[in-house]
């Protein structure tokens, strides 16, 4: 299971089948699928794990391609729940209201951050918003005057020379969605090394002192270090309590879409993994990854959008306090 974990955080694609040798009186038989989100791809693994402990006859199958693969399975019927690191774009929610009459239900699961990160023997502590797009930027949409492509222009003598980038790959929610907040919707400069993971891009910029990258914040090892962003003086760092007031600029929600039909009740597979989704339970495992879980409040918010039952007295939730 280690080893396929580490796969998991390395490449893009996830398949697998959970069958369990226990399960719970009321079983669920039948199969699930879900397609979507690579940064997800560890979590949907630790959700179907803990699903397939409750109901051993049922076949759980869970392909991590990247959030663009969501939309696509969601319109074209191959699944009804897409895992997204990032919003569906107007195009690809107007093909799936065309193909199927009415929204795909958007869900939050789960709070994450795209994070700005270099090496750890560079002394960079903190980048503009106008900064960052200048140097992942050919566009400079967000105001830059001038574009930064050596690290002599943020007045450091170490690193020297060029400045090495690194990033997703087009597929990957975390890629559209750094392009809309840090590049303002501009174009990447073509020299952005692209890498299937986070894990891919932070294990490059640690490898690398000329390097910067920008990954998803439960990736982070000791070989780097991240940036706070923001103006100078007033510069942000991820965490807990600025991802939750969305004082981080980068901060982002972690999304379930579902095709979920008006009127009509989700088959019992996708209703026990979203039941154990939004629950403590679920949340304990958004934590033990490095993601913000979600507070009680927001779950039952997020547990009414499904139709699903209340919690009841609960205390407490992972990140709730």
């Amino acid at each position: 299971m280690l080893r396929l974990r580490r796969i998991l955080r390395l490449v893009c694609l996830c398949c697998f089948s959970l069958v369990p040798a226990w399960g719970s009186a009321d079983d669920i038989v039948g199969s699930l699928d879900t397609v979507g989100s690579d940064t997800m791809a560890e979590l949907m693994l630790r959700w179907g794990e803990l699903l397939g402990q409750e109901h051993p006859g049922l076949r759980v199958q869970m392909q991590a391609s990247g959030s663009a693969s969501a939309p696509t399975a969601l319109t074209a019927g191959t699944a009804l729940i897409g895992p997204m690191s990032r919003p569906m774009f107007d195009e690809e929610r107007a093909d799936f209201v065309e193909r199927h009459g009415y929204e795909p239900t958007r869900v939050a699961v789960g709070r994450d951050a795209l994070v700005v990160v270099v090496n750890r023997h560079n002394p960079l502590r903190q980048l503009t918003e106008q900064q960052l797009d200048a140097i992942f930027s050919d566009t400079r949409r967000c105001g830059a005057e001038a574009e930064i492509t050596h690290w002599q222009q943020l007045g450091l003598e170490f690193p020297a020379g060029r400045i090495h980038l690194y990033g997703r790959n087009a597929v990957s929610g975390t890629h559209g969605l750094f392009r809309r907040k840090a590049l303002c919707n501009g174009n990447f400069r073509v020299t952005v090394s692209a890498a299937p993971g986070s894990a891919a891009v932070v294990a490059a910029v640690g490898a690398d002192p000329g390097a910067i990258g920008y990954a998803g914040l439960n990736h982070l090892t000791a070989d780097v270090h991240t940036l706070a962003i923001g103006p100078q003086g007033a510069a942000v760092s991820p965490g807990p309590q600025t991802l939750r007031n969305e004082r981080y600029p980068l901060a982002r929600e972690l999304l379930l879409y579902v095709n979920s039909p008006p009127n009509r009740p989700l088959p019992p597979p996708e209703q026990a993994l979203l039941d154990l989704i939004l629950s403590p339970r679920g949340q304990q495992v958004v934590a033990e990854l490095g993601f913000v879980a979600l507070p009680v409040p927001e779950l039952e918010v997020q547990r009414q959008l499904l139709g699903l039952a209340p919690f009841g007295a609960v205390e407490s939730s992972p990140g709730s306090s």
